[in-house]
């Protein structure tokens, strides 16, 4: 063997251990990303439930029931929240245990530290008088025990039909102003569809605390 083949069979020997070596440190990355994202316990429920029916309370008082098509709760995020992907029907209960009001939305989310709900898509809420609220985003602040909205809202009412840009209530949404009121549309009886029932879940004597 000639001197040129020589050096030929030293460089490709020293290329293939190369390649070697970049595909073994390529695998143990693979698999060391793939054990650090399943330990990863911020991004994993640490409680995903299906078509879940309970009640939670509070001190020992039922304070609202859920129904939902799946829970998770993130108990380890940075900020600790429960999760319902799939849409929820909630209702609330004042303390003669009679439902004060009730919401319903596609998608909504509890965050545990700041006991904040945030209901998203298609939310409809309705008071102890029948009037219906609906919006694209609503927030409950059970710490300073408001519920309230920054988008477009429509509340109707037995005569008349409300639209504006956001709007601020108590607990029981029986008091309540529109920031930005955009239009009044007077109605007769119950044409407009205000008194339809929102689907009630079954009761369940199933209890968690926040």
């Amino acid at each position: 063997m000639n001197r040129s083949s020589q050096i030929l069979l030293n460089l490709t020997t020293a290329f293939l251990v190369v390649v070697v070596l970049v595909g073994v440190s390529s695998c143990r990355k693979e698999k060391i990303d793939k054990i650090a994202a399943v330990t990863d316990r911020k991004a994993i429920p640490g409680l995903h439930a299906n078509e879940i029916t309970t009640v939670i309370s509070d001190s020992g008082i039922t304070r609202y029931r859920i129904y939902t098509k799946q829970w998770d709760v993130f108990d380890k995020a940075t900020e600790p929240y429960w999760n319902f992907p799939k849409g929820i029907h909630f209702e609330k209960f004042n303390e003669n245990l009679v439902v004060d009001a009730n919401f319903h939305s596609n998608k909504a989310r509890y965050y545990q530290n700041r006991k904040l709900w945030e209901f998203s898509g298609k939310v409809k809420a309705t008071n102890l008088q029948g009037e219906m609220f609906e919006t694209e985003k609503l927030f409950w602040n059970q710490n300073e025990q408001i519920i309230y909205s920054d988008s477009l809202v429509k509340v109707t009412q037995k005569t008349k039909i409300l639209s504006g840009i956001g709007f601020e209530s108590n607990q029981e949404m029986t008091r309540y102003h529109i920031r930005q009121l955009k239009g009044i549309l007077a109605v007769e009886g119950e044409e407009n569809g205000m008194n339809s029932p929102v689907p009630a879940p079954v009761p369940a004597p199933a209890a968690v605390k926040p």
